[in-house]
């Protein structure tokens, strides 16, 4: 009697691709189950601080409804914890989940780079572009 043919054997895909493959599937939905913790350092109410609150909640409830955890941390009121992280300006936002951190610096009120530095979105070319050019040549 003839052998069974596998599926390798037809043709198919190697194990490599296959795994190549479950990585990507795995990734994606990953990216939509993801809990986020949030930890954002203010200084009091200056419009810097406001501003960057007001901006932080408004893109967690647009991309991140019911799967984000912010922590906003008065450095005034709480030094200690902001040297803990090594805080030396403020507002300074702190992804801590998913790993690996990251930070972001300033009033958050760049919505492209925000999403990109939280790895909400990708990057493309022209959000590159920008990111590269200095802030004071942007018009």
């Amino acid at each position: 009697m003839g052998a069974k043919k596998t599926t390798r054997e037809k043709g198919k895909s190697k194990p490599s691709d296959d795994t190549a493959a479950f990585e990507r599937l795995l990734k994606g939905a990953s990216r939509a189950q993801r809990r986020y913790v949030l930890k954002l350092f203010i200084t009091g109410s200056s419009p810097r601080s406001v501003r960057a609150i007001a901006n932080i909640r408004s893109m967690c409830e647009e991309y991140l409804p019911g799967r984000y955890d912010l922590e906003v941390v008065d450095i005034y009121q709480q030094p200690t914890e902001a040297k803990g992280e090594q805080i030396i300006a403020a507002p300074t936002l702190i992804r801590k989940l998913p790993k690996p951190a990251r930070r972001l610096v300033g009033d958050l009120s760049n919505r492209d780079k925000v999403l990109v530095g939280l790895d909400l979105c990708e990057a493309d070319k022209e959000t590159q572009v920008a990111s590269e050019t200095p802030q004071w040549l942007e018009l």
